[in-house]
């Protein structure tokens, strides 16, 4: 992971890594602004000069903010600092989907995670509005 805890990205300030995948690395981050703590995905500097990888993550974040269910992560900003794109979102606390067991019960009293058939309704949603990516943390 490429930045260090205090870094600034204009009103965002780093304060942990989160993960890194194909498409960039998210921080836990301090949107200095509005007090709260978000999720800052990165685009690192050995692939933002490359347009087709620049264009796929402009393109991620402008998918993603069209979407609009619960299930969904929300976009709040998207910028540049210092030659360093970056999409700010909703920091969703919790284990990475890919490392929870398959064959536990979800830990949520929420109904719609006992209904099979409401399980999938991001993922249509998504479909419908032709995102090929998703934004999820720890799985970015």
């Amino acid at each position: 992971m490429s930045l260090a805890a205090g870094t600034r990205l204009g009103p965002y300030e780093i304060l942990a890594p989160l993960g890194a995948g194909g498409m960039g690395e998210v921080y836990r981050a301090r949107d200095t602004r509005l007090k709260r703590e978000v999720a800052l995905k990165i685009l690192p500097r050995e692939f933002a000069t490359d347009a087709v990888r620049r264009q796929r993550f402009e393109s991620e974040a402008r998918t993603v903010a069209a979407l609009n269910h619960p299930n969904i992560i929300a976009i709040y900003d998207v910028g540049s600092e210092d030659g360093t794109p970056y999409i700010v979102s909703e920091l969703i606390d919790g284990q990475p989907l890919l490392r929870q067991p398959t064959n536990t019960a979800p830990a949520t009293d929420d109904p719609s995670f006992r209904n099979p058939r409401a399980r999938p309704q991001s993922t249509s949603v998504s479909r419908r509005r032709r995102a090929v990516s998703c934004l999820c943390h720890g799985g970015w």
